[in-house]
């Protein structure tokens, strides 16, 4: 059964931002596949448990949380919240840290942690033979899935009101510029939601600074409303509120098998997502925090993660998700993940001054 941790938010102090890591921890000398499921491992003045605050879907973590237990004999005591609010909590928690492990949302969020001396540098040996891209270079995260954004679209709503029209389903991220998609899309809002977030940077990267801003002022033009949250988008488009959205195709795809007429499009030049994990500094289970870690990158879990969220892996000997193209097939945006922090403050800004303050109440 689940176990849902309950953690009374302790209050935000006043945080001295520091370089790196807050604290150095070496290598496992072995994979996690090696661990005997038939006892616990406990860290100095630890337990046999992991504490973890989690950005993935509820019941991923389930499935994760049972196996971990069913492979290690830890158990895990978990909370889930959005990726936002997991690091926010974990930065507020800095000099009393509540959890061992954060993991989910991508690891654009998991720079300020870093930053603020939040994260405990780990370097596991599972991730010897990754793309180098996958892990921080001074090991305070740890990359272990990928999500590729995509166009959403309600098809029969789209067959029944768009294509008499003349309207072909659309192929690339300027076809939702089309005027005949005036308020029957939806999208979410850059300053709130990560999603959103990486795909307003892929359009900079696309199109360079000057025509992504036009391009995202003339989307904007057919955009009903925003949501908060990135996945806020995809219920309304399977239902058949509204026509289109942009989303992440794993979280899409996940909803589009319950059987909701809903087709799934990912353009050339597309934005993409590096899912992270990372032990935090001061974790009072930090080996435990270290195996999961370990965990996560075996093939075994790579696999499952992969069949329950149709997330891509970072190992190359993990097929793509059943149902989606793989990932060799894609053509994915040249994404400077460093300069899409260093300027993601300038460009919420901006687009709260210049789309969403000028939109008509």
């Amino acid at each position: 059964m689940r176990k849902v941790l309950s953690i009374v938010l302790a209050a935000i102090m006043a945080l001295a931002i520091l370089t790196g890591c807050g604290n150095t921890a070496g290598s496992s000398s072995a994979s996690v596949s090696g661990i005997s499921s038939s006892g616990s491992s406990k860290s100095t003045g630890g337990s046999g448990k992991l504490v973890v605050y989690s950005a993935l879907n509820d019941d991923d973590m389930v499935t994760l949380s049972q196996q971990f237990k069913k492979d290690t004999g830890i158990d895990i005591e978990y909370i889930t919240l959005s990726g936002g609010d997991a690091t926010a909590r974990v930065q507020a928690e800095k000099d009393n840290p509540q959890a061992d492990v954060v993991v989910g949302g991508s690891v654009d969020l998991y720079g300020s942690l870093k930053d603020a001396g939040a994260l405990a540098a780990y370097d596991s040996p599972n991730n010897d033979d990754l793309d180098a891209m996958f892990s921080d270079t001074d090991h305070c995260w740890q990359g272990w899935y990928m999500g590729v954004q995509c166009i959403i679209l309600n098809t029969d709503r789209f067959d029944k009101e768009l294509a008499p029209k003349g309207l072909e389903r659309p192929k690339t991220w300027d076809d939702l510029l089309d005027s005949r998609y005036k308020d029957v899309l939806v999208w979410a809002n850059p300053s709130t939601a990560g999603g959103a977030y990486i795909f307003t940077a892929c359009q900079i990267f696309r199109l360079g600074e000057d025509k992504a801003w036009e391009y995202l002022k003339a989307l904007d033009a057919n955009v009903h409303h925003y949501y908060e949250a990135a996945g806020g988008v995809i219920s309304p488009v399977a239902t058949g509120e509204f026509i289109t959205s942009i989303a992440w195709a794993h979280d899409s795809f996940k909803i589009k098998q319950q059987g909701y007429p809903m087709e799934i499009i990912i353009p050339t030049d597309t934005a993409f997502e590096i899912g992270g994990a990372a032990v935090i500094a001061g974790a009072k289970n930090e080996e435990n925090a270290q195996k999961f870690i370990d965990w996560l990158l075996t093939p075994e879990i790579q696999k499952l993660n992969t069949s329950i969220s149709y997330r891509y892996s970072v190992r190359d000997d993990v097929a793509s998700p059943e149902g989606l193209p793989k990932l060799s097939e894609l053509s994915l945006v040249d994404y400077d993940r460093q300069k899409a922090a260093d300027m993601k403050k300038d460009v919420q800004t901006k687009f709260e001054s210049e789309i969403i303050s000028k939109r008509a109440n």
